[in-house]
């Protein structure tokens, strides 16, 4: 999912005050139908509409028919007419946006954007969101940090539902609402708001670094087949390796050991050493900028279901699966999509947001899988290679440390 300048004008607004009644502008969703909001979608083949029904708005995506998970969806509104744009150019005050959402699939990320028709930096006010479960509703809310808006402009906010997957999804949503707020006196945000694609932390900035303690490979044209001995063969020495290509992919579990359970303490990194990269293809050229320039990406997703105690010397497809469908096992919602470094012995690190790493420290999400976004076919070392450094290795850090 790729939000372009192009897909970014389409956008939408909420914000929020200390209390409901007194929003500059809030959405109730009580009137007989949805009134104001533009339904938008790109990147794919997914569909939307917004149903709205005793005091609640429904956001309905059907992506069954989208063949790669990249597609984004939202609804958006203009609200400047419910704003004081005269106290928003004043470097004192910023705007809040707040939803109360709940999802019928979990663990999902929604997010929040707020922009306007000026805007060139269309993540500087992006936020995402982790829902954890079904069952609950879950307030969220973004407060901008120097939003560049003002008398004259037309203020837009977006609450996006995006790559959740090949399947039906719904997210209702009780309310939106939105407010000018003084950046020194409005309360702290809620919901954890996650940057969207962040800056990479350095290795060394973390107190773990944890080398992966069982990695394999699965394919899904061979079922029945253990690919542990996946190797390239070299003037000198094999090197072991994980490739991933559209029908096999590599799978990671750590043990944690005596972290097991701890709290995560903010966002950890995953590291990947190359061995090698064939690339190529033109995507651009027939699916144009704003949508080709998602594909030749690796797709960093969590495994949720399946075996949690596989072993790297005899798992198989479907001894993962045990029976259970891709869609049931994996995450069809990516961690997150990255480029890869091309150059043997270059680094590929993937940011994990802290709730995927506390999945993890928790034994909810069982480990990763690496599948490919594009015709691409990426080898990574393996930590079977003899070659020091090269291990898949995850960086994190503890609350308790």
């Amino acid at each position: 999912m790729n939000f372009s300048p192009k897909a970014l004008c389409f956008v939408l607004v909420l914000a929020v005050a200390p209390a409901i009644g007194r929003a500059q502008f809030l959405d109730s969703f009580d009137s007989p139908k949805p009134e104001g909001w533009a339904l938008l979608t790109g990147d794919g083949s997914a569909t939307i509409d917004l149903v709205q029904k005793d005091g609640c708005a429904t956001i309905v995506v059907d992506g069954t028919h989208d063949n790669y998970g990249v597609w984004w969806t939202l609804i958006k509104r203009d609200i400047s007419a419910s704003l004081d744009l005269n106290k928003l150019q004043d470097p004192a005050y910023e705007l809040r946006v707040e939803a109360r959402v709940r999802s019928d699939h979990a663990p999902r990320r929604v997010n929040f954007m707020i922009n306007t028709q000026r805007t060139t930096d269309f993540h500087q006010h992006l936020r995402e969101y982790d829902i954890a479960d079904t069952t609950g509703w879950h307030t969220i809310s973004m407060t901008t940090r120097d939003l560049d808006a003002g008398p004259g402009d037309n203020v837009y906010v977006q609450l996006c539902v995006t790559d959740f997957g090949p399947d039906k999804y719904q997210v209702e949503v009780d309310y939106f609402r939105a407010d000018v707020v003084r950046r020194d006196e409005t309360r702290p945000d809620l919901g954890e708001p996650l940057l969207y694609h962040p800056s990479i932390a350095a290795p060394a900035s973390f107190a773990r670094h944890l080398v992966v303690a069982h990695d394999s490979l699965i394919n899904s044209l061979f079922p029945d087949v253990n690919f542990n001995d996946w190797r390239a063969e070299g003037p000198d020495s094999s090197a072991r390796l994980l490739t991933v290509d559209p029908t096999q992919w590599p799978v990671l579990r750590w043990d944690f050991g005596r972290a097991r359970g701890l709290k995560a303490d903010g966002a950890g990194v995953l590291e990947l050493t190359t061995y090698s990269v064939p690339m190529g293809g033109k995507y651009i050229e027939h699916y144009g900028e704003d949508f080709g320039i998602e594909f030749g990406k690796l797709h960093v997703i969590e495994i949720l279901g399946g075996d949690p105690a596989w072993d790297q010397e005899t798992v198989t497809y479907n001894s993962l699966l045990q029976g259970g469908s891709p869609k049931e096992v994996f995450n069809t919602q990516m961690i997150q999509d990255v480029d890869v470094a091309s150059a043997p012995g270059g680094k590929t690190y993937v940011t994990l947001p802290r709730p995927v790493l506390q999945r993890l420290l928790d034994g909810t999400t069982k480990g990763v899988v690496l599948r490919p976004l594009g015709a691409i076919n990426a080898s990574f070392y393996s930590s079977e290679d003899a070659k020091p450094g090269v291990a898949p290795i995850l960086h994190f850090s503890t609350q308790r440390e």
